[in-house]
Formats: structure tokens, C-alpha cells, sequence
């Protein structure tokens, strides 16, 4: 039992998870689409096709092509799951 609590604990440390409420909470005002989609547990090519089609969960700004995701708008979403 305690062998595979280690390998568990080894395998998280390899392959983190999505971060937890906490530590979305501590991010800056905005995040780029790679970690937002983390945090939705969506793909990051998803979260683009959502931003595109206007369809995106929660509010983006676009600087070209680029595009910053509100983290005010992640929490709140989550928050309501």
C-alpha cells in the first residue's frame, strides 16, 4: 500500500493535473489560452475554436492574434461547477 501511495505520488509529480481553484485564484488578471484551457480541462486547440466562433466560457481580449483570458472570468466559473 505504501509502495503505491510513492508511485502515485511520483506519477503526479510527472504529470501534474489541472491547478486547483487556490492557485487560479493567485494567477495574474489574465492568462493565455494554454493555461485557461488547463483550467477548463479543455484542449487548448478547443478553447481557441470556442474564441473564435465567440463561444468562448469566459471573456478573452484579443491583441491581434493573440489572446489573454480573464482569470476573474475563470474563478467565477468554476466557482458555479
Amino acid at each position: 500500500m505504501a509502495g503505491e501511495q510513492r508511485s502515485l505520488d511520483s506519477l503526479r509529480a510527472v504529470v501534474p493535473g489541472p491547478p486547483t481553484l487556490e492557485e487560479i485564484r493567485a494567477w495574474p488578471a489574465t492568462v493565455g489560452v494554454p493555461d485557461a484551457a488547463k483550467a477548463l480541462g479543455i484542449s487548448k486547440s478547443h478553447l481557441h475554436a470556442l474564441i473564435k466562433r465567440g463561444e468562448s466560457p469566459v471573456r478573452t481580449l484579443s491583441f491581434g492574434a493573440r489572446h489573454r483570458c480573464v482569470t476573474a472570468d475563470l474563478v467565477r466559473l468554476l466557482e458555479a461547477a
